[in-house]
Parts: structure tokens; C-alpha cells; sequence
């Protein structure tokens, strides 16, 4: 659960969470479920209920994103339909943070992404992407993760070659944190709306 399905809830009737790992997905059912033992997610839920102007409704917020998330299926987006074998109709938004950027080891492969994607979606229908600029590794303990370095004129050239019109594009630069940097060395965050306009 994160603050973008939180806020998602308000705008859609019905949410379907996608992910490529089956520890994720065990953990999204296990919460819709709403058993205990889980990672408290009560900054999260204030932080979003404060941001909407819905101070103090920590718990209606929690249980309308549990009534709307209806499903929570496998996806990669690797493949030419990410949810195989499912199939379901065409949606009204694909939102994505901070995935593309592991799933893809070059942009010729990002650009088949973003096609894919683009199968899950209506005409007028949109894509939202969180990411980062100007990575190449993301650490987690001892283990250490490539990733592709990404710029904001190669998401727009590849969006837009993909019929999609970009409606709004946000470059948030970031501090330097050296120990953060350890983490993870981009520079930037970006987030993209951007509108289909024609099935590729």
C-alpha cells in the first residue's frame, strides 16, 4: 500500500495492484485482508489524509482503499500483455513508481515497457510514472542492483514516440546525502502525466 493507491481511491472505483514479485503480492492480500503483524502504515495514511484535506480520518481512508482494491494479480511488464495470463478490459489509468527503471536494461527495452503498458490502457485513458534521473545502482544490504540511467528528454522523446501527449512533467533535483547516495545515486525524481492518444 502506498500513498499513491491511497490516493487513487478517491478518483477510481475499482483498483487492481500489480506486481512482479510474490512476496509483494502476499503482502498487499494479507493487508486487504486487513491481519495483523503488518508494517504500520499510519504516517502514510496521515500524511495522505492531511495532504486531502481530511485531517483525523485515518480509518476511513484504510477502509475505502480496502473496498476498492479488487484484486491484486502478478505483472511484468516485460511482456507484450504485463498481466499474462490475465486479461482484463482496458483501464482508465496505469499508474508505475520506481519499477520501469529495474525492469529495463536499455532504452530500446524501456520503449517496449512503455508499449506494453500502453496495451493495458483505453484511448484517452492515463499513464502516471514516478522515477528517478541519472541513477545506475540501487543497494539494498549487500546487495547491489543496476539500473538504467534515465534523463527527462529520453522519458519524453520515448512517451510521446508511443502516442502518448504528455499533459504534465515535474524534475524534482535532489539534495546531496551522502549516505542516501550509497543507496541510491540519482540525481532526481520525475513524475509524468501523460494522455494515450492512439493504440500502438
Amino acid at each position: 500500500m502506498d500513498s499513491e493507491e491511497l490516493s487513487a481511491c478517491e478518483a477510481f472505483k475499482e483498483i487492481t495492484a500489480a506486481d512482479f514479485t510474490d512476496r509483494n503480492r502476499e503482502y498487499l492480500e494479507k493487508w486487504r485482508r486487513n491481519e495483523p503483524g503488518l508494517f504500520d502504515r499510519t504516517p502514510s495514511l496521515k500524511l495522505v489524509c492531511d495532504l486531502e484535506d481530511r485531517s483525523g480520518k485515518i480509518a476511513e481512508k484504510e477502509d475505502k482503499l480496502r473496498k476498492t482494491l479488487k484484486r491484486v494479480v502478478p505483472c511484468d511488464v516485460t511482456k507484450s500483455n504485463p498481466l499474462h495470463p490475465l486479461v482484463l478490459p482496458k483501464a482508465d489509468c496505469v499508474l508505475t513508481v520506481g519499477c520501469l527503471e529495474c525492469a529495463s536494461k536499455d532504452e530500446a527495452s524501456y520503449g517496449n515497457v512503455i508499449k506494453n503498458l500502453s496495451s493495458l490502457l483505453k484511448v484517452g485513458g492515463h499513464l502516471i510514472i514516478g522515477s528517478i534521473l541519472g541513477s545506475t545502482i540501487f543497494r539494498y544490504g549487500n546487495k547491489q542492483f543496476s539500473l538504467i540511467n534515465l534523463s527527462d528528454l529520453f522519458l519524453r522523446k520515448v512517451i510521446t514516440d508511443t502516442e502518448f501527449v504528455i499533459e504534465d512533467l515535474e524534475v524534482l533535483p535532489r539534495e546531496f546525502d551522502k549516505p542516501m547516495f550509497d543507496i541510491c545515486n540519482h540525481t532526481s525524481g520525475i513524475f509524468i502525466l501523460a494522455r494515450k492518444v492512439k493504440d500502438v
